[in-house]
């Protein structure tokens, strides 16, 4: 079976400005790094579906969804925060983004694909269950979680988040429920300024200063995150496959290279090949420096894909 890349037209309609760095030209260059390292014929090629509203509501107050709904602009820009806009398409996007992290899930599940990559945009992590911000609408990887568990069947399911921030929309969606495990790394102090202080039996944050390197994460994921995940034997896992914390990527201020990408997707890929019959779903996050955000991603794919 092949990996699945699941993406669609709508991510490149959404646009929150010249100058913002969650732009339509990240999926260009994933796009174009996937055709220059040949990967891109040898991946099950997608279009995402809309999200139904009753999937979202898995995750999502219905307040928020009408909200999110009520505030797309017939034409021009409408913010919802500093950071966070919505242009005319924006809204198909996120409907767009939440559908293709359900149908990876669903082709996974059934057998159809190996494991699968999201392209999508806009991302979803800092979404919580009512209120959008850090360039979120609807926590794409959470509706993708909660499909497994209600529509599957699944008992237990784990997302690995390693984008440099917080993951503390998907941590306020799952705070209060055990099946899910969330383990999020990120650097601390830093956006949005959450997870530091978490103690759950199935959240695992691992902050970790600026200047964080390679070596150094991957002792800290070593030592504080695979003995839970092993521990919880997850029936499925997933990524928030955030490309942030390259050191090229001037957003944050982390060290890793896409050794460190291939080598945190192995680690996983080994924990779901344990006790998930290989199912993971990598649903895209951040990642804004263009080269590096294409060149980690085609490393993630490849090892996905074991090509």
């Amino acid at each position: 079976m092949l990996t699945a890349y699941i993406t669609h037209p709508s991510y490149l309609q959404h646009d929150m400005g010249d100058w913002h760095p969650e732009s339509p030209a990240r999926l260009r260059a994933i796009d174009d790094r996937l055709h220059a390292a040949h990967l891109f014929d040898y991946l099950l090629h997608l279009e995402a579906g809309p999200v139904h509203r009753s999937q979202l509501l898995r995750v999502h107050d219905a307040a928020h969804i009408d909200a999110i709904e009520a505030a797309s602009p017939r034409e021009g820009m409408h913010a919802l925060d500093p950071d966070t806009s919505m242009n005319p398409h924006t809204l198909d996007a996120a409907r767009h983004a939440a559908g293709g992290a359900v149908m990876a899930v669903d082709r996974v599940v059934r057998g159809e694909a190996a494991n699968a990559f999201v392209a999508c945009r806009p991302p979803g992590h800092h979404a919580t269950r009512n209120q959008a911000m850090g360039f979120c609408f609807f926590n794409n990887v959470a509706v993708a979680a909660a499909h497994a568990l209600e529509q599957h069947g699944l008992e237990r399911v784990a997302i690995v988040d390693f984008d440099v921030h917080h993951g503390n929309g998907t941590e306020d969606i799952f705070r209060d429920d055990p099946r899910v495990m969330l383990c999020s790394t990120f650097q601390h102090p830093f956006y949005p300024h959450s997870g530091s202080d978490t103690a759950s039996d199935h959240i695992v944050n691992v902050p970790l200063p600026a200047g964080t390197t390679g070596q150094a994460y991957r002792e800290a994921f070593t030592s504080r995150i695979m003995p839970r995940l092993e521990a919880f034997r997850p029936h499925m896992l997933f990524f928030s496959a955030g490309f942030d914390g390259h050191r090229e990527d001037d957003m944050a201020q982390f060290g890793l290279v896409e050794a460190d990408y291939v080598w945190i997707t192995e680690q996983v890929m080994k924990v779901a090949a344990r006790h998930a019959a290989g199912r993971i779903v990598s649903v895209l996050e951040g990642g804004y420096d263009l080269s590096s955000l294409g060149r980690s991603v085609a490393a993630h794919i490849k090892t996905l894909a074991d090509l």
